[in-house]
Parts: C-alpha cells; sequence; structure tokens
C-alpha cells in the first residue's frame, strides 16, 4: 500500500487529493462533509482510508474547491456538483477503476445522493444524511432541530433512572424540561433540503446504505424524515438499507463506531 498525492481539475481549478493505493478494480471515493479537509475529523478520514486500501481497495479522498489546499471559491456542499464528478473522472481515467462506491457523511452524504448519479457512482454509502435547514453549513450552522429529534432525545432521557434522581436533586431544572418537552410536541413538516434528498433517493438504482449513528442529532433529524409519510415509497425500495448504530458519534470518533464504519464500508465494496 502506498499513499500518493495529487492535483485534479475541476472547472479552472485545482482539487488537492490524495490516493491510498490498492489492486482491486473497485475503488472508494471518500467525500469529506461540512468545511473539513480531507483528512477529516482528528485524521479520521485518513485512518479509514489506511485501512480500506489494507484490503486492496484504492481509495480516493479530496478537498472540495476553497477548502483545505485546494483552489478556488468554496461553495458548500450544495456547490459541489463539479468537485464529485471530477474526482470520479480521476479515479476512472487515471486509476482504471472499473466500480466507483462513495461514502459522505453528513451534508456530503447528502451531497452524494444528490449528485452522485451524473458524476457515475456505482455504490452509496451514506452516514448521517444531512436534512437541517439553515442559512449556512453544518460547520458554523445554527440549525433549527426537528420535534421528532428532540423528542428521541428527552425520551432517551426520561428511560435513563439517573433522570429521575437528578430532578430530584435538583441538577435537573425542572422547568426547563417541560419547556423542552413542549418544544417536541411540535408537529412539523419535513424540510425542503429533506423533500430534495428524498427524491435524490427515489432515482437511486445502485446499492445505497444508509448508515446512522443513532443517538447523533443529524441522524435523528434524519430518521424524523425518513419514518415519515413523505419517505414511504423511498422505504420500501430493495436497494436502500438503513443500518443504525447504538452510537452519538457524528463522525464515528471511538473504537468500536471505526470498526463498524470500516466493516460496513468493506462490506458494500465486497458486493460491488
Amino acid at each position: 500500500m502506498m499513499r500518493s498525492f495529487h492535483a485534479i481539475a475541476c472547472e479552472r481549478e485545482t482539487l488537492a487529493a490524495t490516493l491510498d493505493s490498492g489492486d482491486g478494480k473497485t475503488a472508494l471515493l471518500i467525500v469529506s462533509g461540512g468545511n473539513e479537509i480531507r483528512s477529516g475529523a482528528h485524521g479520521g478520514m485518513a485512518h479509514l482510508a489506511s485501512r480500506i486500501a489494507e484490503q486492496g481497495f484504492p481509495v480516493l479522498r479530496y478537498d472540495r474547491r476553497g477548502i483545505g489546499e485546494s483552489s478556488g471559491q468554496n461553495n458548500g456542499f450544495l456547490g459541489s456538483a463539479a468537485d464529485i464528478a471530477a474526482a470520479v473522472r480521476f479515479l476512472k481515467q487515471e486509476q482504471s477503476a472499473q466500480n466507483i462506491v462513495a461514502f459522505g457523511n453528513c451534508d456530503a452524504a447528502t451531497a452524494l445522493a444528490l449528485f452522485g448519479p451524473d458524476a457515475g457512482i456505482d455504490g452509496y454509502i451514506l452516514a448521517n444524511p444531512w436534512v437541517i435547514e439553515t442559512s449556512s453549513t453544518p460547520d458554523t450552522q445554527e440549525p433549527t432541530i426537528s420535534s421528532a429529534a428532540i423528542r428521541s432525545r428527552y425520551w432517551d432521557r426520561i428511560k435513563n433512572p439517573r433522570t429521575v434522581l437528578d430532578l430530584l436533586s435538583g441538577k435537573i431544572d425542572f422547568g426547563k424540561l417541560l419547556k423542552g418537552l413542549k418544544q417536541a410536541s411540535r408537529s412539523e413538516k419535513n424540510s425542503a433540503l429533506s423533500l430534495r434528498l428524498r427524491d435524490a433517493l427515489a432515482g437511486l438504482d445502485q446499492e445505497t446504505n444508509i448508515l446512522l449513528a443513532k443517538r447523533d442529532t443529524t441522524a435523528r433529524a434524519f430518521l424524523s424524515a425518513w419514518n415519515s409519510a413523505d419517505f414511504e415509497p423511498i422505504r420500501k425500495k430493495a436497494n436502500i438499507t438503513v443500518e443504525n448504530l447504538d452510537s452519538a458519534s457524528h463522525s464515528f470518533a471511538d473504537i468500536d463506531a471505526k470498526n463498524w464504519l470500516s466493516e460496513k464500508i468493506l462490506e458494500s465494496l465486497r458486493k460491488a
């Protein structure tokens, strides 16, 4: 296994990219979420790439335009269609990859669902897809969290026997708890972004595995949309599976979460 560095052309700009080599004809494309560089939070994506490449699968990571070492303007995840397409072309033309499975976490997952089909991606691993409406990015947002996500979080607390003790001892403010429960009781419609994601998923014919750290706020917001009536036809699609990990780690940072994520990605690569 060898790690090399590349510059990928993208609409008169350059994407800084890192390739972990492998002898397999199926390659993994990792798309960074938020405004993170290609190494990911705490080097998590770089470590993941090494683990996958050790099993023989080439892995490409890149910085989106305007992020890290890449040139150009940062247009956010909704402006990243050309970046994804450029990375896929590089893998197919320069590395002779026959199949490309793409992995993204948070808004990168949503971007892959939206723009992957036009780029020619052959399989999808979408972790904690971003469906929260905000005027900023997932790195800097002050989002409006869905009521269902809030209900899920409060239900976890109420099920914990420690919560009763904390209420009696005054460690939990009873007034704030009631206020939170009132907020959680609101009914609401799915966000425009979640409906756009739904339509994108409806159009995917490739194998698509959605991975959720089920106690993560972003995952809970997605599950709220996924379990709604709007998503009912999508839930019936045979090529889409949803798997949950009992974790609150958005970036799958702890050892158990890292191992689970790696195994799920390897399963998808071996089936491609």
